[in-house]
């Protein structure tokens, strides 16, 4: 019999979703594969964020429309429009982009972020790039060598989002606890360690998905033997609505 017992909170600034407590769905233009939709509008967020579980007969195919798809390989490989990409390997899709996905190998799973583009006057969306994150270098975060990050998506005023990887030594941290305007949706991919968010304090690990609203304050501590690594979203380069 089960308990009834879970790490599991929904709030209004913050959640954490954890695997056990995720439930499949089924989206349009997406076959033989396990949707599972992590964050969305509906849980107060301004962008999507999915995981998909494929294997060799899943597809996926259909158009951006005016939203923006980022697409991040945790375990497999696939092809994304002929492309293809292993493990880390990371594709960007502009609004107004078609797509097919297909050709995984058995239990792939692909992290895809999703929000409308908003437009700036003179400056066109970034176009379609693909690349690999165990090619790019670390940086240490504000100067810290245990505390380091990954940038998959250049910097530029074309960009209104940004998808970065942080992997943070055993026992390091970040540097002050952020209260910004930005707001988050992270999968953690290794390590754990504890979260605070607002003001609760939350263990977290591998396959945990946090959604951090704007102004949630928010501090990181990594703990284990492993070291602590995540992905994550974050809205950039825009006037506050």
């Amino acid at each position: 019999m089960k308990s009834g017992l879970t790490r599991n909170i929904i709030k209004r600034t913050y959640a954490l979703i954890t695997p056990d407590g995720q439930v499949p769905s089924v989206l349009p233009g997406w076959t033989d594969c396990t949707p599972i939709v992590m964050i969305s509008p509906a849980l107060g967020a301004e962008f999507s964020q999915f995981l998909m579980k494929l294997d060799s007969k899943s597809a996926g195919a259909g158009d951006t429309g005016d939203d923006e798809w980022f697409l991040y390989v945790i375990a497999g490989s696939l092809l994304v429009n002929g492309l293809a990409l292993g493990e880390g390997g990371f594709a960007f899709l502009p609004p107004q982009t078609k797509y097919e996905i297909r050709g995984a190998a058995a239990d792939s799973q692909l992290l895809i972020f999703k929000k409308a583009y908003e437009p700036l006057a003179g400056q066109p969306p970034p176009e379609f790039f693909a690349g690999d994150e165990k090619s790019l270098p670390e940086a240490p975060f504000l100067g810290d060598p245990r505390a380091r990050l990954k940038t998959l998506i250049p910097n530029s005023l074309a960009a209104d989002m940004a998808v970065n990887v942080f992997t943070f030594d055993p026992g390091a941290t970040l540097p002050f606890v952020e209260t910004h305007v930005m707001e988050h949706g992270m999968l953690f991919l290794g390590g754990g360690g504890v979260y605070r968010l607002d003001a609760d304090w939350h263990p977290v690990t591998a396959g945990d998905v946090l959604w951090i609203a704007p102004y949630c304050p928010q501090w990181f501590i990594a703990a284990g033997p492993q070291p602590a690594r995540y992905i994550y979203y974050k809205n950039i380069n825009r006037l506050p609505k």
